[in-house]
């Protein structure tokens, strides 16, 4: 079973989904190791310091910022703690888009999100609000020590969580020559466009990511296998894994989004449920003692 990178929770209004952020690409390319050609003896990466030549051990590096040329500003790792956000454990989404205003330039890593324990019901909630709404969730999120502007959609049955750059992280069209104008300005002709056209509908079809392969890939293995069969020389590394849990609470999902939606000054829709105040109470006495554990466990962690 994978393990999850973190366990928090989604946040929007006064919903909050306990949820585990998995892995959601899988890495395919063919690693290798360097190794001296004279005697076959791996070749490591030493951590040296520059001016004495010895190996610095992990415990003794710091992190350091170059704010000028030779010159550093050593950061601890509380200055970095101070600098993310106060809930490292929480999706907190701000927005809801159409799915198709996000430009795919800004999609950086997918991953996917698995309902914590007994967070089923609020899990299919938002699944289905996405799909039928045709948006996604735009927020942010850390991980590890950095935040991320991260986009939270509805992909078949799953959640997904995208993180995305930033727009200052992009390069736009305009800091290089890119042509510009109509095609007719370029000596292209109108006979030309319609038989590009032409060329491109007969070879129009549906989306079929199953089709494609890694051909390089399959190709290195096939010579890799070759000389595994040749010089009989063969590795095996074990891995552990270990599972984690999110404990959640019953919560009245009705009751948290009315009272969203009073917060964003939308009206609430009448349900005819009498015992809609006395389940707002409930809500907020659970979403209390949820966030209250959050911080506890952070508090332990940290």
């Amino acid at each position: 079973m994978a393990r999850p990178i973190w366990s928090g929770s989604i946040s929007f209004g006064l919903l909050n989904i306990p949820i585990r952020l998995m892995a959601g690409e899988r890495r395919t390319d063919i690693s290798f190791r360097m190794i001296d050609s004279r005697d076959n003896t791996p070749v490591r990466y030493e951590r040296v310091n520059a001016e004495t030549g010895e190996e610095v051990p992990w415990k003794e590096i710091v992190k350091a910022y170059e704010y000028a040329k030779g010159s550093y500003v050593v950061l601890e790792p509380e200055d970095i703690a101070k600098a993310a956000a106060e809930n490292n454990e929480t999706i907190a989404l701000d927005a809801f888009v159409p799915r198709d205003s996000v430009s795919p330039a800004y999609f950086e890593k997918p991953y996917l999100l698995v309902p914590g324990k007994k967070a089923e019901k609020g899990y299919v909630l938002l699944r289905e609000v996405l799909r039928d709404s045709g948006r996604v969730g735009i927020g942010r999120v850390v991980i590890r020590t950095r935040e991320y502007l991260a986009m939270v959609t509805a992909q078949d049955n799953a959640l997904m969580l995208i993180l995305l750059r930033f727009p200052q992280e992009l390069v736009q069209p305009d800091e290089y020559e890119i042509p510009e104008g109509k095609a007719a300005d370029f000596g292209v002709t109108a006979k030309e466009l319609k038989m590009a056209q032409a060329l491109l509908e007969s070879m129009t079809d549906d989306w079929q990511p199953s089709e494609y392969k890694d051909e390089f890939r399959e190709r290195l293995q096939a010579v890799i296998k070759q000389r595994i069969a040749d010089k009989g020389h063969t590795a095996q590394i074990e891995e552990h894994d270990d599972e984690q849990e999110v404990a959640t609470n019953v919560v009245d999902f009705m009751a948290l989004l009315q009272q969203s939606l009073k917060k964003k000054g939308a009206p609430a829709h009448d349900t005819g449920d009498a015992d809609a105040a006395p389940a707002k109470k409930t809500a907020r006495k659970s979403t209390k003692k949820a966030a209250k554990k959050t911080t506890t466990r952070a508090r332990k962690q940290a």
